[in-house]
This record gives structure tokens, sequence and C-alpha cells, in this order.
């Protein structure tokens, strides 16, 4: 039923080319529980690294939003992310990661934004509280556009894929990929460098 539901795309934003990922399935108002989401991702068709990583991943988010609500990560019902696209976007990205392997994956500082988020609990501030209760550890900069520019689920996966944060590694450069996301912030960088290579 989800075959052709997920796309690679090219994408172009202040005339500079990259990658987007296009999902498209019917919506749908779900609101699933951490459960929920572990059962989807245990009887998928990913390898068991692929889904030990994304289950990670929901647990951690599921953690932060415990915090964030005062309730147990069971007890957490998400919302926009408990929808099967965010669900498969997350599942996507942690079988990419788990097929590339990498030894060291380096980030640097987190772009932080002022701004308001729109989300299933009314108007919050950016960054969001899920992001929030996340940061802790991890390093951030200011950013001059405004709006979310970390989102709770991106953060967790960061974390659940043990990023390191610092400075560009010596390395020998192999490829490299400009990815946008449906967002576009006026007047500062948009998109995400990715970077693969080797020490």
């Amino acid at each position: 039923a989800l075959k052709g539901a997920v796309r690679l795309e090219e994408r172009s934003v202040n005339a500079i080319s990259g990658v987007g990922c296009k999902i498209e399935l019917p919506h749908e108002h779900a609101h699933r529980t951490m459960a929920d989401i572990e059962k989807i991702i245990t009887s998928s068709a990913m390898p068991d690294e692929a889904k030990e990583l994304s289950i990670k991943t929901f647990r951690l988010l599921a953690e932060a939003e415990a915090s964030v609500h005062g309730k147990t990560p069971d007890e957490v019902s998400f919302h926009e992310v408990g929808a099967l696209d965010s669900i498969i976007d997350t599942c996507l990205a942690c079988r990419i990661f788990t097929m590339l392997r990498p030894d060291h994956f380096i980030c640097g500082p987190l772009p932080m934004a002022d701004g308001v988020i729109n989300c299933a609990h009314g108007p919050v501030h950016s960054p969001a509280p899920a992001v929030l209760r996340l940061l802790e550890g991890v390093p951030v900069c200011g950013f001059s556009g405004h709006g979310e520019t970390v989102t709770p689920t991106a953060l967790s996966l960061i974390k659940a894929m043990n990023a390191s944060f610092g400075p560009w590694p010596c390395m020998t450069v192999s490829k490299s990929v400009i990815s946008y996301g449906d967002k576009v912030f006026e007047g500062a960088p948009n998109g995400a460098l990715w970077i693969l290579g080797t020490a």
C-alpha cells in the first residue's frame, strides 16, 4: 500500500540545487503512542539495526515530550509526529544511516532561531519545549531567520545517531549533498550540508 509513497526529488533554493524527500500519503489525524509506533516499526521490512535506531529515536522523543507534559513516555500521545508520513521520514533517515555506517557522525552547532511555532497544543515559543529538553550538552548558534529550525524529531535523530559536535574534521571528501525541507527561510542560508569522507 505504501509503494511509490516516497521519492527523492530535485529542489532548488536561491538558485542552488539540492535534493528533497517527498512522502505522499492520505491525510490522517492519528494520535499514536510509543507502543503504537514501536509496533509499526517492528513489523516493517527494515533490517533490525535500522529498526533499533528508529525505536531509539522515538524513545528519546517520548522522554522529552513526557518531561514537557508531566507524563510518562508510555503515556505520551504523538500528534504530528505520530502520523505515518513522519514515522516513515524518521525510519528512512535511520535506514540510510545504517547503510552508510559512518565511524563518526559530526555536526556543527545547531542553528537556533526565535519565533513562534504553531503545533497541536497551540502557539509555542521557538525552540519548542521538547527541543529545549533535548538540547542539554548540544552546542548551538544563532540563526538569522525566524521560526522552527530544529524540530524535536530531528534532534532526537541526531542524538540517537550519537553525533559529536565540532568543526570540520580533517578528511578527504568523497561525496557531498545539499538537502532541503519544505520550509524556506527568507534572508538566511537554507538547506543542510551532508559530507561523506575518509580520515
